[in-house]
């Protein structure tokens, strides 16, 4: 059986909320907020668990969403931004899915991997999941307990 870990950005380890007008940028097809929202933890810690976990024989993926009510070309000025967020702070972690796809996409129906376990900010995607699927109030401590 594979093992798979699938891991939201926004709200899960990327503090987008975080950033003073995140919502009225994304309203107005601006990428700001993803460019310089700060992470949540410790990302030098995250990549060694998550380099640890791929070494043990997970399947290390993001399943993320774009921005509600976007259009073709903002979805893909976000999905650039998002892509270089993740190599310039999680750089030598080498994912083996990356799936950033459009908002209320229901998450388990593109991974390839869907009864693995899921790390979400949002309630309704950790429900719908077809495996487990945990809050990220103990993120790092979590997957420390996956190795």
């Amino acid at each position: 059986m594979i093992k798979a870990i699938y891991l939201d950005c926004d709200g899960t380890f990327i503090d987008l909320y975080g950033v003073d007008g995140w919502l009225n940028d994304l309203i107005n097809k601006k990428v700001r907020p993803y460019k310089i929202a700060q992470p949540l933890v410790n990302l030098n810690y995250l990549a060694r668990l998550l380099n640890k976990l791929q070494k043990q024989g997970y399947v290390i993926g993001i399943i993320t969403w774009l921005a509600k009510n976007s259009t073709e070309q903002y979805n893909e000025e976000v999905t650039t931004t998002k892509m270089k967020w993740l190599d310039k702070h999680l750089h030598s972690v080498h994912f083996d899915e990356i799936h950033i796809v459009k908002y209320g996409t229901p998450k388990h129906k593109v991974v390839n991997h869907p009864y693995g376990i899921l790390f979400d900010d949002e309630e309704n995607n950790r429900v719908n999941w077809l495996g487990t699927a945990y809050d990220v109030n103990n993120l790092l401590q979590d997957l420390k307990a996956l190795l």
